[in-house]
């Protein structure tokens, strides 16, 4: 008898003082802060390019992207590197805190008072015990 996969695992991260989860399955790999080249003529959040591995990946301060208030990055500073469509993107998060796995039925959708929109990144808020993390949807984020 096959069993149904009843909870996913999230990298947890932190954007102030507020945890996020993005699903394990969109993650590369968690890197420490590094030069970023700058590309001009890009959108504020869009930091610019590292070489990643001989790789060139895209970085985005995921702060300035969700309209947080700036921070200066620090020694906790990471970027969560993420794959989607044939093509690596980097985030910039004040930390990156853990790998929990949360049971379907613990995570919610978004409240529709929210009014979000079209665009909504959130995919849901998953409650572990007393701590609240929104679960952001790679896809969204990274076309809204």
């Amino acid at each position: 008898m096959r069993t149904i996969d009843m909870s996913k695992q999230f990298v947890v991260f932190e954007l102030g003082k507020e945890d996020y989860g993005i699903d394990i399955l969109s993650v590369k790999t968690i890197e420490k802060m590094t030069n970023i080249t700058r590309v001009p003529k890009t959108a504020s959040y869009i930091k610019g390019v590292i070489n990643l591995r001989g790789e060139i990946v895209p970085i985005i301060d995921l702060r300035e992207k969700l309209n947080i208030e700036k921070k200066e990055y620090n020694d906790n500073t990471r970027i969560i590197i993420v794959h989607l469509n044939d093509m690596d993107v980097g985030l910039i998060v004040d930390s990156a805190t853990q790998v929990i796995e949360i049971d379907n039925d613990m995570i919610e959708e978004p409240p529709e008072s929210l009014n979000i929109g079209d665009q909504n990144v959130i995919y849901g808020i998953g409650k572990i015990n007393d701590k609240i993390i929104t679960i952001l949807d790679v896809e969204k984020l990274l076309t809204a």
